[in-house]
């Protein structure tokens, strides 16, 4: 049992430090992975916060059969595809505050991404489909496991592997664009 699921283990037999641990140690992981689906980081940190809320009025059962970390990014993966379905129709944010939103994520991006190769495949990474993204998100940023990103993203092994392929030379498309030079993708 990793640490996650130990902690949300004590958190359900009535440890509330528990939903703490879990918290403090997923939340900006599943906000950047949640910011892939929605392109706003407010509302992705909006998405984590329900998945937190839902797992503790929810109390939903954690079988063991994948990671923890693998099985919180799906109900995140969940309360974000229900909430695009749910406001599809509605403009979240009024237009006089885009201008701000994304001058704030700008110099957020800015400060997490150090110097120019990193910003370039962050440009390039940018530009993929929303696909395309998650998967190489949940592989190479947070660690996943082909397995465990099937899981989130409800695919089969090989659907992973293919989206996979793709994803990585749908990148390395884009960064050759922008005349970037790498050594292996």
């Amino acid at each position: 049992m990793d640490n996650g699921a130990s902690s949300y283990r004590r958190f359900l037999e009535g440890d509330d430090t528990g939903i703490i641990e879990i918290v403090n140690d997923y939340k900006d992981g599943l906000i950047l992975y949640l910011n892939g689906y929605v392109n706003n980081l407010y509302v992705a940190e909006e998405l984590t916060e329900d998945t937190f809320f839902r797992l503790i009025t929810k109390k939903p059962r954690y079988s063991g059969k994948s990671t923890f970390k693998s099985w919180l990014y799906a109900i995140g993966r969940n309360t974000a595809v229900d909430s695009i379905r749910r406001n599809s129709r509605q403009l979240n944010t009024p237009i006089e505050d885009m201008e701000n939103y994304l001058s704030e994520e700008e110099s957020l991006e800015k400060s997490y991404i150090k110097d120019e190769r990193k910003i370039a495949v962050h440009k390039a990474f940018s530009a993929l489909n929303r696909d395309y993204k998650n998967i190489l998100w949940l592989v190479y940023f947070e660690d996943f496991t082909n397995k465990d990103a099937a899981v989130i993203l409800r695919k089969n092994d090989r659907q992973i592997k293919n989206l996979l392929y793709r994803a990585k030379q749908a990148l390395k498309a884009e960064l050759e664009k922008e005349g970037f030079i790498y050594e292996e993708l």
